[in-house]
């Protein structure tokens, strides 16, 4: 049965909290790996475009973390790093992101970073919601949860 109830498909975070454990950690560790990954191709971006893209290093950076993230999201609805730590994302309705919303939540990411409150508010956010869900999760209606085994 459908409703329209926000999160009334995903697990219960009481009933099924097996879904939401360790999540926040999870997530934690899962944004170093994807930082590691995400330096090991901007360092192969630099090699490839023979150095000049030093001259624009920041711009590199954001492009590469930027694309890194949506298609991992798009094609798995989670980065390499998640995968790692066996977690997922899902919409408010459990289903995993499609492209417009891999986009947007890596919007929201990027965002988020750049601004150094939002991403502490953020943090608490993850830590003090019954989901886990950061200040990006609350906008989209998204949640990570541990991948059913």
């Amino acid at each position: 049965m459908y409703s329209d109830e926000p999160y009334s498909q995903l697990p219960d975070p009481v009933r099924q909290s097996a879904f939401y454990d360790s999540v926040t950690i999870k997530r934690g560790l899962a944004w170093v790996i994807d930082s590691i990954i995400v330096t090991v191709l901007v360092a192969l971006a630099l090699v490839l475009t023979a150095f000049l893209g030093a001259f624009v290093f920041f711009a590199l950076w954001m492009l590469v973390s930027f694309a890194y993230r949506v298609a991992t999201i798009a094609n798995g609805s989670a980065t390499w790093g998640m995968r790692m730590m066996a977690i997922e994302f899902r919409d408010w309705r459990g289903q995993r992101l499609d492209l417009g919303q891999a986009f947007l939540h890596t919007l929201g990411y990027t965002v988020s970073v750049s601004v150094a409150p939002l991403q502490l508010i953020s943090i608490v956010c993850m830590f003090a919601t019954e989901r886990g869900q950061g200040l990006t999760d609350l906008m989209l209606g998204t949640v990570a949860l541990n991948k059913r085994a």
